[in-house]
């Protein structure tokens, strides 16, 4: 019976050892994080860990303990004597929880109100999360375009920031494509539903509740391009509503920031020219501009993702971050039929033409 026993806990143990391997790369490893909300957390969670674990050791010790020495025995039939209460060790096993769950609410609290701050000095950025992508707006008034009515810089997908500026995102859940647009021309936030901004190595989840704005704060203090997710069950495509942030250095912000600033670049190909055309006057049975935004031309809705730079070298992936945005196949097949690529796109099956895909391909990769 020993020899089972410690052949079924080497067993547990070899189990738990191999579900906690894996590779090198990590892109949203949270005990790797580059920004100080990151850091915070994770100084707080480590700890929290340690007395999780000891309170796992010590009751569940003491359960296969108590198991294994008091198990019925061939011979044994006599019921141990019953006990009917002690008042030491009840009030023992009231204390000692009380104590641990202070030793783990107060920092943690005292975490909750710092994040809760917001810097006057940070750079502002809106997050909305929609079926099933995530936009972000810069609002700050530095940030504004020189085009159309001077509103705010605009991405999908892919937000840039500037190494050690804290950047305060206002996390929301916006309308879906589901009803079309409501009266002030956004998406209707009747049909918004729950999701969550996380990026692990950068900052904890934040949930984004329609009609409930809130908000994450961050500093960044590492360059490069860090993953994010929708941490909150939203539909169908919840799964791969991914997000990349992308951290520059201050110089190439601005340069970043200049560049989002001006309007569409005007196509010069031929190919590019007539993709612009059917833009803009319509593609197999639908139109594009009934979705999309490209500045610099009367394509202004914001029902689906911004594409004035699209091909833009930062923003490195499209429909939900799913795709390289230099992937001209992957573009080509989404717009023969988003829906064969990424099941339950919002966005129509137009059935384009092999002519008209390519032109659009061709002036979507014009957009930088």
């Amino acid at each position: 019976m020993r020899r089972r026993v410690l052949w079924t806990i080497a067993l547990a143990a070899l189990t738990l050892g191999l579900a906690a391997c894996s590779g090198s790369d990590l892109p949203q490893d949270t005990f790797d994080p580059a920004a100080d909300t990151a850091q915070k957390q994770k100084d707080i969670l480590i700890p929290v860990l340690w007395v999780a674990a000891a309170v796992f050791i010590v009751v569940e010790g003491g359960i296969v303990l108590i198991a294994i020495k008091y198990r019925h025995r061939r011979g044994h039939d006599r019921i141990p004597a019953q006990i009917h209460g002690n008042t030491r060790l009840e009030i023992g096993w009231t204390i000692a929880p009380a104590v641990v769950l202070a030793f783990v609410m107060v920092p943690t609290i005292s975490l909750i109100w710092e994040l809760a701050e917001r810097p006057p000095d940070a750079m502002h950025v809106s997050a909305k999360g929609y079926q099933w992508w995530w936009g972000f707006e810069y609002t700050d008034p530095e940030m504004a375009v020189t085009y159309g009515s001077n509103g705010p810089i605009v991405t999908a997908n892919v937000m840039v920031v500037p190494l050690g500026r804290t950047v305060d995102i206002s996390v929301e859940a916006a309308g879906g494509l589901i009803s079309g647009l409501g009266p002030d021309g956004e998406p209707n936030p009747d049909f918004a539903v729950i999701h969550s901004l996380w990026a692990p190595r950068l900052f904890g989840k934040q949930d984004a509740v329609p009609g409930k704005p809130a908000h994450i704060v961050f500093t960044p203090n590492e360059t490069g391009t860090f993953w994010g997710q929708c941490a909150e069950f939203c539909g169908l495509q919840h799964g791969i509503m991914k997000f990349r942030i992308v951290v520059m250095e201050p110089a190439a912000f601005e340069a970043w920031a200049e560049n989002q600033r001006q309007p569409a670049v005007a196509p010069t190909d031929p190919l590019a020219k007539t993709g612009l055309d059917l833009f803009l006057n319509g593609a197999g049975n639908g139109s594009c501009v009934a979705c999309h935004a490209v500045g610099g031309t009367d394509a202004t809705s914001p029902a689906g993702p911004d594409l004035t730079h699209f091909a833009d070298p930062s923003r490195e992936c499209f429909a939900g971050c799913n795709f390289a945005n230099t992937d001209v196949e992957a573009l080509k097949a989404w717009l023969r039929d988003p829906n064969a690529v990424k099941l339950g796109a919002k966005m129509p099956n137009y059935q384009l033409s092999e002519e008209e895909v390519e032109a659009l391909t061709a002036y979507l990769m014009s957009l930088t």
